[in-house]
């Protein structure tokens, strides 16, 4: 693998930059292979039982793995036990434990959410917070929706936005994530076509964009709140440049983290304003090339927010609620709308803050969609089954590994079990419904999610 000259030239006198062990890192280094546990869902031994695991030292729940096992051909990972997750990525959990503010509710935004790492990273951190999951390009969000739908929980809203879309929702986040987009040099490792695109020229470009999308967003962004930025390139340009610009032009204030040195993690300094940044260079640690830094928007807000005062949402009827809740108890605390023909649950207490959304921005997915009346049947959703709402009342079907790779390449199933609606577990995670007939057994996974692969 030959890096780019000019890309290694750029490094020079970067802190912890080391260019024969950098150079020595791509050539031989095979790509680490890494997993984020789901905190709210079981994660069976046997997943990984011919795989040694070990802990990924800034995050609880990620672990490396020694090989890198078939995920496609892994139920339990389609269940959502688990997300297969770069590790140097999952510092963010590490970055959010030294700088949130968990004395209240917080809002959240992961504004750059697509494929969904960081976005169940951030329902994992802040179950009681709400999270709003944006993703700018359209034909990416279907994948975003489907992974947050995996990981079960009903804090999620998923959005496909520019970010001066939020223009209309401002002062209003805690905690902004930018993991923007880049040039990509810290993939080389891991996706060696990322070389064949990268120029010197891209990586200007990238810098404007990433200028553009902070510029757009921080006025999102609380007085006093904090933005993470992350990028997978080495890029300074991409990094410590950046964040010398938006302490100049956007009045950002650098925040400094606290590094255990076993992690061999890099704090470097930019050159205007010594903002702190921090570098993960795969000749020095486990994990891909990644930069990450924190940054505190100064000053005080004056400014308030209200919620509508009358709803804009469908809510369903009394009769609808009695039909949905004969299938499935809703706790209290829940309410229950209607998009299009589908029912949907959310918290009552961030009811005011999806109608106010809604208001400003295109919703892809909010609460969890429970499933449609047709008829006088109730048909379950599949969001249902992979939530974590309570479901001990329903039936279940366990499924052994192949008839579960069956079921989720949405073949014919052979199941035994009453009559009607049966939730399908495997290792006892709930993978999705089927119904049992006289006659037959229907496979109700998704099509759009099935399984291609044999």
């Amino acid at each position: 693998m030959n890096l780019p000259e000019s890309l290694l030239h750029s490094l020079n006198g970067i802190k912890g930059f080391d260019k024969e062990a950098f150079e020595q890192a791509h050539i031989s280094g095979e790509p680490v292979v890494s997993i984020r546990q789901n905190p709210f869902k079981s994660l069976p031994v046997l997943s990984f039982q011919d795989i040694t695991t070990t802990p990924v030292p800034w995050c609880p729940g990620g672990f490396y793995l020694s090989k890198r096992p078939s995920f496609t051909l892994d139920p339990v990972f389609h269940a959502g036990a688990y997300y297969v997750q770069e590790a140097s990525s999952m510092f963010l959990w590490e970055v959010l434990n030294q700088v949130a503010d968990l004395s209240s509710s917080q809002k959240i935004l992961d504004l750059c959410a697509a494929p969904g790492g960081k976005s169940t990273l951030l329902a994992s951190f802040f179950p009681d917070g709400l999270v709003v999951a944006n993703e700018v390009i359209r034909t990416r969000v279907s994948v975003l929706a489907e992974n947050i739908a995996k990981w079960g929980v009903d804090n999620v809203i998923v959005t496909n936005n520019d970010p001066k879309d939020f223009a209309g929702v401002q002062d209003y986040f805690d905690l902004i994530v930018v993991d923007a987009p880049c040039s990509g040099s810290g993939l080389f490792r891991k996706d060696p076509d990322a070389l064949n695109e990268w120029s010197e020229e891209n990586v200007t470009l990238c810098q404007h964009r990433q200028q553009r999308i902070i510029a757009d967003i921080l006025p999102s962004l609380k007085e006093g709140g904090i933005l993470i930025y992350s990028t997978c390139s080495y890029s300074p340009q991409e990094n410590e440049e950046v964040l010398d610009w938006m302490m100049e032009e956007m009045g950002m204030e650098s925040v400094q983290l606290k590094l255990n040195e076993n992690w061999n993690i890099t704090e470097t300094i930019s050159t205007k304003h010594a903002a702190k940044g921090y570098r993960f260079y795969p000749d020095k640690l486990q994990g891909e090339g990644f930069f990450i830094a924190a940054l505190k928007k100064t000053g005080t807000s004056t400014h308030t927010y209200s919620s509508p005062k009358e709803h804009s949402l469908s809510f369903a009827s009394k009769k609808e609620i009695e039909h949905i809740q004969s299938f499935i108890h809703l706790p209290s605390l829940y309410i229950i709308f209607k998009q299009n023909d589908f029912f949907r649950a959310v918290k009552e207490e961030c009811l005011s803050e999806l109608e106010m959304l809604a208001k400003h921005l295109y919703i892809r997915k909010a609460g969890i969609e429970l499933g449609s009346i047709k008829g006088k049947d109730f048909v379950p959703g599949h969001e249902l089954a992979l939530s974590l709402l309570p479901l001990q009342s329903i039936a279940t079907i366990e499924l052994d590994r192949e008839a579960a790779l069956q079921y989720l390449r949405k073949k014919e199933v052979q199941a035994q079990g009453p009559k009607g609606w049966s939730l399908v577990t495997h290792c006892g995670l709930p993978m999705g419904w089927i119904k049992v007939l006289p006659n037959r057994v229907n496979n109700y996974y998704p099509s759009e999610w099935r399984i291609l692969k044999d």
